[in-house]
């Protein structure tokens, strides 16, 4: 074998594994992205006029986000931010369209304690997807619900379930700086369980009642004390 023939099989070997490892290290970077974003990531895809566009994009907010110092709320904060959203879901009930307003502000007010910028809701959105994926889908319909609840196009059923996706961002970014968020039943510092809701106590129309025998009398008490009169009754008439 000539030598230029060797040269150009070389060559052409070193060809193949390089587009090998291209492909090898854009298929991890998909994979990456995939995990870290979730559904997101799909979000982009279809946002986007080709997938590589989208994981610019995607790269891009990683990039931002890690630049940026992200903290833990103190917990006095944490504290002080739960009292808050406990006392929103208060106000619901009497006033649901501007609980669902004040939710939205003070989830805002969270973002900036915790070293994310608020300049703007599209920023926000992009730097709260890198480590809210998950959640932020949540987000938008929530805020897009407060924006027609401003013009009262927003029914009752709306707004209840905007508290409701407020509320999963929200205890999500009451991180604790260990790895795991407040709990949100055991503790008392938790944000209330229960949804928030307009209706009235359940239990109002089930007062029990007392029962009726067939021949339509109160059933005679039951009693030891009871049973003893009877019969000192009934062995008073036989006397």
């Amino acid at each position: 074998m000539s030598t230029v023939a060797v040269v150009v099989i070389v060559i052409v070997v070193i060809v193949v594994l390089g587009v090998v490892a291209f492909l090898a290290r854009a298929q991890a970077r998909r994979r990456g992205l995939q995990q870290r974003f979730g559904p997101e990531y799909d979000r982009a895809v279809e946002s986007h006029e080709s997938t590589r566009d989208a994981e610019q994009e995607l790269l891009a907010r990683k990039k931002r986000h890690d630049e940026l110092e992200i903290r833990p709320l103190d917990p006095e904060a944490r504290e002080r931010h739960l009292t808050e959203w406990r006392q929103v879901q208060e106000r619901f009930v009497d006033a649901p369209e501007s609980a669902v307003t004040e939710a939205d502000s003070l989830l805002v007010l969270v973002m900036g304690e915790r070293g994310y910028p608020t300049e703007g809701y599209e920023q926000q959105v992009s730097d709260l997807s890198v480590e809210h994926a998950a959640t932020i889908d949540r987000y938008r319909t929530a805020h897009d619900i407060s924006g027609r609840a401003e013009t009262k196009q927003a029914s009752t059923e709306d707004l209840r379930q905007a508290m409701v996706h407020y509320r999963a961002l929200f205890t999500e970014l009451l991180e604790t700086g260990d790895g795991h968020t407040a709990d949100r039943t055991a503790e008392p510092t938790a944000p209330a369980e229960a949804e928030p809701t307009t209706s009235t106590d359940a239990t109002a129309d089930t007062e029990p009642v007392a029962k009726v025998d067939d021949s339509g009398t109160e059933p005679r008490e039951r009693t030891t004390t009871g049973r003893r009169t009877a019969r000192r009754n009934g062995n008073d008439e036989g006397a």
